[in-house]
């Protein structure tokens, strides 16, 4: 067997990336429906073919391999294809959270080069002063919406590339070559671009498929941003290379999602917790009328005890798996399963298929059950790197192991419990308060709905505990009933020495709460 640098064989041979998963499933299922979004409807055989035409239509107007493409939408039939098209051609998926305004939008333009913006209708006007503000941005594609849109004049029509009968020529792709630069929304002021390999998001895939249990029978709802990866590489992606049907949508609201569940018979949906309290709080809530819900994921943090006893009660056939990452590690790491849930209850899990987990003292020895530690990682998930930033890489990689930022402890089993960000540990008066240990008791009270647990400067503490809390309708509590309630069952360094109650807490579009924008309102 030869061994030399020259191989026998073509690297195409062997070549698995994105695209190729698609097409796979394709030729496995080519009559059974791949994608449900609005009024539009395709099978398996009709997705990946317009995916090809596509391809070869953003070749036509310039795109080509290599080439970082920003992705500025809402979630549509537009957007999925359009992901596994770049894919398909090399180019490098930039996708763009939405909420940003025109100038943090500009910054991830010009640090990524991308000199093709794909938007839609909705968002078009916000893409169009973005790129404006000194990029490279020389076109636009235009992508159709869940409901029925116009067209942008002198965009590219996302129906007139995917039109093109032109051949797509082999590109070259390589499994090991560039997918995706996600940005991170890290404590950073600056958002980081994590590079991510064709191979990278394909592994974490496997692990999705093995320990998620993600199978050909779901009929999924994807309903989160899937600009963001988790929905878009821990659920769509896995969801396309095993063979699911998927329904699409980009209104993640209790009203519309419990209207979606009903008809399309869900079986399988992922949601922050926020999402779901959302949904058990919903009038429109009726249990029976979800009788095909089997599988509920959620992720960004942890679930209150309090709610998952209640998703017990009132969903007892819904089996529940909390996934934790980051943008870093494609982004799964680690799973705590259905029957770990109140086992184990605040605990994100084990490592996955294809990753080891450490939790570890600054000096990279692996801590004892109950202290504190870094969560770091070894992975085939991992990205290449920070994109332009090799400090920030060589720092993240310290010790030929990636230092995720984020505190917990490991148990005697082995299962992790994330205690907090490793810069969002509260310090008050020379102690150190875990803010989802102060939750967790908070949402003891039964007129909490929701709660945020933040440290302020203090004159006297340096950073003070403070809650913020948002009561259930018709409820009511005042600030010395919390307090009261934290200083009978906490050390009194933990419990709040402020309450603010608010009508809602900030969120980004995939239900992460903005405790920085907190900080920011209260400070």
């Amino acid at each position: 067997m030869s061994t030399a640098a020259q191989p026998l064989i073509s690297p195409a041979v062997r070549r698995q990336t994105i695209a190729d998963a698609l097409r796979r499933t394709a030729l496995r299922l080519p009559q059974k429906l791949g994608i449900v979004c609005g009024q539009t409807a395709w099978t398996y055989a009709e997705f990946d073919a317009l995916v090809t035409r596509l391809a070869a239509g953003l070749s036509g107007v310039g795109v080509k391999p290599g080439d970082r493409v920003a992705v500025l939408a809402r979630n549509s039939h537009g957007f999925a294809a359009l992901r596994f098209a770049l894919a398909r051609m090399g180019a490098v998926m930039v996708p763009i959270n939405f909420m940003l305004k025109a100038d943090e939008v500009a910054y991830i333009l010009r640090h990524a080069g991308a000199e093709t913006l794909a938007t839609d209708s909705g968002l078009a006007e916000l893409a169009m002063q973005a790129a404006k503000l000194e990029t490279k941005v020389k076109q636009f594609v235009w992508l159709p919406s869940e409901d029925d849109t116009q067209p942008v004049s002198g965009m590219h029509n996302f129906h007139e590339l995917a039109a093109c009968q032109d051949t797509l020529s082999e590109s070259g792709l390589a499994s090991q070559d560039l997918a995706q630069i996600v940005y991170t929304s890290g404590t950073e002021s600056m958002p980081k671009g994590a590079m991510l390999t064709h191979d990278a998001v394909l592994w974490q895939y496997v692990s999705c498929v093995v320990n998620a249990e993600i199978a050909e029978q779901d009929l999924a709802l994807h309903a989160l941003p899937l600009y963001h990866c988790a929905q878009l590489d821990v659920f769509f992606g896995p969801a396309i290379y095993i063979g699911s049907s998927n329904v699409i949508t980009s209104k993640p609201v209790p009203d519309n999602l419990l209207a979606l569940i009903e008809k399309y018979k869900i079986t399988s949906f992922f949601a922050p917790p926020t999402v779901w309290i959302a949904l058990l709080r919903s009038p429109l809530f009726d249990a029976d009328k979800l009788v095909h819900l089997a599988k509920g994921y959620y992720g960004a943090s942890i679930m209150p005890v309090e709610v998952l006893k209640e998703l017990a009660s009132r969903l007892p056939k819904v089996r529940l798996w909390n996934l934790y990452g980051q943008t870093e590690i494609a982004p799964l790491a680690t799973m705590l399963g259905p029957d770990d849930q109140l086992r184990k209850p605040g605990s994100c899990g084990r490592a996955v298929l294809n990753v080891e987990t450490r939790v570890v003292s600054d000096d990279m020895q692996d801590v004892k059950p109950g202290e504190v530690g870094e969560i770091v990682h070894r992975s085939p998930h991992l990205m290449l790197g920070y994109f332009k930033d090799e400090e920030k890489t060589r720092a993240a990689f310290t010790g030929d192991w990636f230092h995720s930022g984020d505190l917990a402890t490991i148990d005697e089993e082995g299962y992790i419990s994330v205690v907090d960000r490793k810069k969002d540990m509260i310090k008050t008066g020379g102690e150190n308060v875990a803010s989802r240990e102060v939750e967790e008791m908070i949402y003891r009270l039964s007129a909490v709905s929701e709660v945020a647990v933040i440290g302020l400067p203090d004159p006297k503490w340096v950073e003070a505990v403070t809650a913020v809390i948002v009561l259930k309708t018709g409820q009511s509590l005042t600030e010395a009933e919390v307090m009261a309630h934290c200083n009978q069952h906490m050390a009194s360094f933990k419990s709040p020495k402020r309450v603010v109650f608010a009508q809602a807490l900030p969120k980004n579009p995939s239900g992460k709460l903005l405790k920085r924008e907190l900080r920011t309102q209260y400070a």
